[in-house]
């Protein structure tokens, strides 16, 4: 069980986000900054328009905690483990918009979700939702109890190193986030959410549509 809840906030760890490096290549100056300048106005133009989208709408009551990210960040590359015991990451699901939700079995919060969550993924078959268990539970404890509360329907995936927890620096569960099709986060909520009800999906349906964050 993770420990060191701050007062009145649900159950949660506070890890430093992770860095990441890449290597850099310079093959000349002039060439260099041509490569920043137009990876520049890329980005800028992928942020007007992700936020035009954004602003037509905030979520519904059912979705309040949801917070709709102004400018869209990539979003962190951490491992975790499926059913059949091999490391995934956000990328293994390139191409589909990824709702990640990150829950324990200790977590009641978390454990009311589930089902919902498995009502999002049958009303958003475009959608990959991941449910992602970060506590200790083994893959035939998580699976065994996805099963008795209601949400067999989710894969089984774990995080027993907390990689995610330490990538995305999260401060309580459950905690979710929403990915583009580009591996960019667009949105997070902190707290439970009414993910199955109507409102919600109907918002979410049209927030994950492949023509909402196109490049134009």
């Amino acid at each position: 069980m993770l420990e060191g809840p701050r007062a009145k906030r649900p159950p949660h760890i506070s890890l430093a986000a992770m860095g990441l490096k890449m290597p850099f290549h310079r093959p000349g100056l002039f060439a260099a900054l041509a490569l920043v300048v137009a990876a520049g106005a890329a980005s800028v133009l992928y942020v007007i328009h992700a936020s035009s989208v954004h602003a037509e709408d905030k979520p519904p009551p059912d979705l309040a905690r949801l917070i709709l990210q102004p400018r869209p960040t990539a979003a962190p590359v951490a491992g975790f483990t499926g059913a059949d015991g091999k490391r995934a990451t956000l990328a293994s699901f390139q191409g589909r918009t990824v709702i990640l939700n990150l829950w324990a079995t200790w977590c009641a919060p978390c454990v009311r979700e589930l089902p919902q969550l498995v009502q999002l993924k049958a009303a958003l078959p475009g959608v990959a939702v991941v449910a992602v268990n970060v506590g200790r539970d083994n893959t035939a404890e998580t699976a065994a109890f996805l099963k008795s509360h209601g949400a067999g329907g989710l894969a089984t995936y774990l995080d027993s190193d907390a990689a995610l927890i330490r990538a995305f620096n999260t401060e309580g569960l459950p905690f979710s986030v929403v990915v583009d099709a580009k591996g960019y986060e667009i949105a997070r909520a902190i707290g439970p959410c009414e993910w199955g009800t109507p409102a919600a999906i109907a918002y979410l349906r049209t927030l994950t549509a492949p023509t909402a964050h196109a490049s134009s």
